[in-house]
């Protein structure tokens, strides 16, 4: 009995160690430039935002709300917030989504509005691949005369204001089944930039970014599963000197309905994550940065709210637990 126990101590702790090996050796692998679009620290519940081939994932008709406060109490600081829906057709190969977020950094603005269309392809009796395209329109704007400049006098770079809107389209691919996940995804293909009314001021806001990202879940026993997850995100552009952002995640699940775990992101942060499962249809979470960065000093970390529903119309899918 006691070797039994023991056995079963030692596969449980492998199996923790092979799941963030995996994760730590793909995301070594990727080396880049990058700037960051929106970032989400519960990105594994708001995948739909950057890969439109996660819609239908949930086989259902669902709604996701997120809200995020970064780097709370210093001025100007990126306030986030999202909108996501996804659906099944009839023809249960095909699923639709819609994503609206707003973004504004100081006096930058920008509101997203994208649909997405993804395909299913089954790869084997467990495995599915869905493709995705997704398409739509930013809304940025940008009022110049508001900044408060560290000379005196007037800069003509700085008069006028900047309001476009301007189209963009992008793809992903998504392979999954109950207790893993793998996808890659280029969200805006288009690199945008935006220019002033007088055409002397330019904002290059839209760059394109990659993004990988991977999930595994693990049993460490009869009422606790261990899922860690990875996002990178990367540029190839000649003018962005950032390095590669590496997300990572060990988050724990008891008993089918609380999540907790942490998180780390390279250069910025770690946190906290805590979320809540209602009836395996509402799910409330809660994250909780803590800046790491030269930021560190001027802020009191950054808050994320998250609240996502489904509407479930088969009772065999109600019975399936969701862990992505």
């Amino acid at each position: 009995m006691f070797n039994l126990k023991k056995i079963e101590k030692m596969k449980i702790k492998l199996n923790i160690i092979k799941g963030l090996g995996i994760l730590l050796i793909v995301a070594a692998s990727l080396t880049s430039n990058a700037q960051q679009d929106p970032m989400y620290t519960q990105y594994m519940f708001n995948t739909q935002t950057i890969n439109p081939a996660y819609a239908g994932t949930w086989e259902s008709l669902g709604f996701t709300v997120l809200a995020r406060q970064q780097w709370a109490g210093f001025d100007g600081a990126p306030q986030t917030y999202t909108f996501s829906m996804q659906a099944p057709l009839k023809n249960e190969k095909v699923a639709l989504g819609l994503n609206m977020i707003s973004d504004k950094v100081g006096f930058e603005k920008r509101f997203y509005l994208f649909g997405d269309y993804s395909y299913l392809v089954q790869v084997s009796e467990k495995s599915n691949l869905r493709l995705g395209l997704k398409g739509g329109i930013t809304n940025y704007s940008n009022d110049l005369e508001k900044y408060t400049l560290p000379t005196s006098g007037i800069d003509p770079s700085f008069q006028g204001s900047i309001k476009k809107i301007m189209p963009n389209f992008g793809v992903g691919a998504f392979v999954y089944n109950k207790r893993y996940y793998v996808g890659l995804s280029i969200p805006k293909i288009i690199n945008n930039k935006f220019e002033d009314d007088l055409e002397n001021f330019s904002v290059e806001s839209e760059i394109r970014h990659y993004y990988f990202m991977a999930g595994l879940v693990f049993d460490l026993g009869e009422n606790i599963k261990f899922k860690p997850t990875m996002l990178t995100k990367a540029t190839f552009t000649s003018y962005t000197g950032s390095p590669v952002q590496l997300d990572l995640s060990a988050n724990f699940l008891f008993k089918e309905k609380f999540w907790l775990g942490a998180m780390y992101r390279s250069g910025d942060s770690f946190g906290l994550i805590a979320q809540w499962i209602f009836d395996k249809k509402l799910r409330i979470g809660y994250a909780y940065d803590f800046t790491t960065s030269n930021l560190q000093n001027y802020n009191t970390g950054s808050h994320e709210i998250m609240v996502s529903y489904e509407l479930k119309f088969l009772k065999e899918r109600v019975a399936s637990p969701r862990y992505f």
